[in-house]
C-alpha cells in the first residue's frame, strides 16, 4: 500500500485556509455565471468530481484543475504577475544577503606611488 502524503491528510492551517477560500471563490464564480458542474467539468475535461473537490478547497486536487477553472471562469492571471519573482520581497532580501561583495572595486588601485 502506498505511503499517505501528509500534505493531503492535514495541510498547514494557512494552507487549508487559502484553498478552502479559493474553492468557495470558484463555486461563487460558477453560480454568478449560471453554469452547472457538469457543464464545467466538461468544458475543462475533467470529472464532476475533480470540480466538486475543488469547489470544496480539498487539498488532493490537482493544480491543473485548480488553474482550468480560473481559466473557464476567466480569472487566470499571466504568469508573470501571478508569482513574480520581483514581488517576492522576502526571497529578494535572503539573496541579497548571500551575495558576494568586493572590497573594492576592479581597477580601483593603480601603480601610481
Amino acid at each position: 500500500m502506498a505511503a499517505r502524503n501528509q500534505l493531503f491528510e492535514a495541510p498547514p492551517y494557512p494552507v487549508e485556509q487559502a484553498l478552502n477560500r479559493l474553492g468557495a471563490n470558484l463555486r461563487t464564480a460558477r453560480i454568478r455565471r449560471n453554469y452547472t458542474i457538469e457543464e464545467v467539468a466538461q468544458r475543462i475535461g475533467a470529472g464532476v468530481r475533480a470540480v466538486r473537490d475543488a469547489e470544496r478547497g480539498k487539498a488532493s486536487t490537482g493544480i491543473g484543475v485548480y488553474a482550468a477553472l480560473l481559466w473557464v471562469y476567466d480569472l487566470l492571471q499571466p504568469v508573470n504577475e501571478l508569482a513574480s519573482p520581483t514581488m517576492d520581497e522576502h526571497g529578494l532580501a535572503l539573496a541579497a544577503a548571500k551575495e558576494k561583495v568586493r572590497a573594492r572595486k576592479s581597477g580601483e588601485l593603480d601603480s601610481d606611488f
